[in-house]
């Protein structure tokens, strides 16, 4: 039975409408190591090395579409709550045409610039190929890749976020079968591997486009719209801290990597590569309840209903809790399977990266909590405190340890510079919520 946004939420209630774009999130994560896997094992660590040094400069670009799609969502999802349903498709409509324009003219920036990129974070003669063919083949399916992104935060606002869940099972089924084909039987190599990801978000694509469009009872539907300055502006403004989370993320993984490549040569950006990986699946458990979550937010925020606020803010933080602890003890546990499946072949390699993933993994017992205070506010639709979490979680915080540590501990401090960026970040979070409890009455 379909769960609606409004009304009173349990713990069972909110477990089954999270639960679907969780799922998701994690899905999306294990088709992305898989992608990984292959590139690894068939082509070699110095192309797996190519394509985790120019992922971060494609993922800056990309960014947009989980702006658009955050912070759309919460304006879209706050308009249903105050009862103006026609609004809502207008905006939904006019920020869906906004980000296929913007798309299209980030691929011919990216594609143009791609080469000088990956020279200027330190690709040799030996990568530089790999990682101007793989960038550009990505970014041929930019705005498909935007799209998906943003479509999977507005499914969940029409209240089908088992249809995200399984646009996102027959996308992944996709790239992982058109790697095998690519990869392993067709030998294409990193352009294979990027060309199964870029058909892959097509499929993802075309999905919840047509259900959109010819779906008439849907929440939500494209309708006739035109541009207004307002509600761009303000959806730019609430999806600001996704935009800069994946940005900053981006970034620092480049600082990450020129850190690891003074104190571990290219061995480290392997070790570094596969945490991403990893990280993207516990983190994605995180992302996806808070992605999950953020739309009824909006709603209750829009309705004006501050008991039911109080309710999901203490539930979430229960659940958060709880967890935490199980992911931390589980990257733990499967820390050296982990790094067996990346690097089985080279024994050194595999003892860097499980002693690098152990030290890492125990972020997980922070992140969660700043992860839901950033995407809690962005519901709320105060994109300005939101924005604040994640610039200093993500960027600031990160970018201060990952010089500072290692100067301390060496190789060791780079593995734990994100452990001590969380806990800096957690103080600004629980700072935030206690000062703003009496502006949205959530406590």
């Amino acid at each position: 039975m379909s769960i609606g946004l409004g009304g009173h939420f349990t713990y069972n209630k909110l477990i089954r409408f999270t639960l679907p774009t969780i799922i998701m999130m994690i899905l999306t994560s294990i088709y992305g190591v898989v992608d990984g896997i292959f590139v690894s094992n068939r082509v070699g660590s110095e192309a797996f090395a190519a394509v985790n040094l120019i992922m971060p400069a494609i993922m800056i670009l990309g960014t947009i579409g989980f702006m658009m799609g955050t912070g759309g969502s919460a304006l879209v999802s706050k308009t249903i709550g105050e009862g103006d349903k026609e609004k809502a498709n207008r905006y939904f409509s006019m920020l869906i045409y906004l980000l296929i324009i913007i798309g299209i003219v980030l691929t011919i920036i990216g594609i143009i610039l791609i080469e000088p990129m990956a020279k200027l974070l330190g690709a040799d003669k030996k990568m530089l190929n790999d990682c101007v063919v793989y960038g550009r083949t990505l970014l041929i399916f930019l705005v498909p890749f935007c799209l998906q992104n943003s479509f999977q935060s507005f499914l969940i606002v029409a209240e089908k976020p088992t249809l995200g869940l399984v646009v996102s099972i027959i996308s992944g089924v996709c790239n992982v079968t058109l790697d095998f084909l690519l990869i392993y039987v067709f030998e294409m190599g990193v352009f294979g591997a990027a060309l199964a990801t870029g058909i892959s978000q097509v499929v993802g694509v075309i999905i919840p486009l047509l259900y959109f469009i010819t779906k008439k009872s849907s929440i939500l539907r494209f309708t006739k719209t035109r541009f207004e300055l307002k509600p761009i502006v303000k959806t730019f403004t609430n999806g600001s801290s996704e935009m800069l989370t994946n940005l900053s993320t981006s970034l620092v993984s480049m600082l990450f990597n020129a850190q690891l490549m003074k104190y571990a040569g290219s061995d480290g950006v392997v070790a570094y590569g596969i945490i991403m990986y990893a990280g993207f699946i516990f983190s994605g458990i995180y992302m996806g309840y808070a992605l999950g979550s953020a739309p009824i937010v909006g709603f209750h925020y829009g309705a004006k209903n501050t008991d039911e606020l109080k309710n999901l803010l203490k539930k979430s933080i229960i659940l958060i809790a709880v967890t935490a602890i199980v992911i931390t003890g589980l990257a733990e546990i499967l820390s050296r399977m982990m790094a067996s499946i990346f690097v089985g072949y080279d024994m050194n390699l595999m003892n860097i990266t499980t002693k690098a993933i152990r030290l890492f993994s125990i972020s997980y017992l922070i992140s969660g909590f700043n992860i839901f205070a950033s995407s809690f506010f962005t519901a709320l639709n105060n994109g300005l405190v939101s924005a604040i979490i994640s610039f200093l979680r993500t960027l600031v915080f990160q970018v201060v340890m990952i010089y500072l540590l290692p100067a301390i501990w060496g190789i060791n401090g780079i593995w734990l510079a994100v452990v001590f960026a969380e806990i800096l970040s957690l103080i600004v979070s629980v700072t935030f919520l206690v000062k703003n409890k009496k502006k949205y009455q959530y406590a």
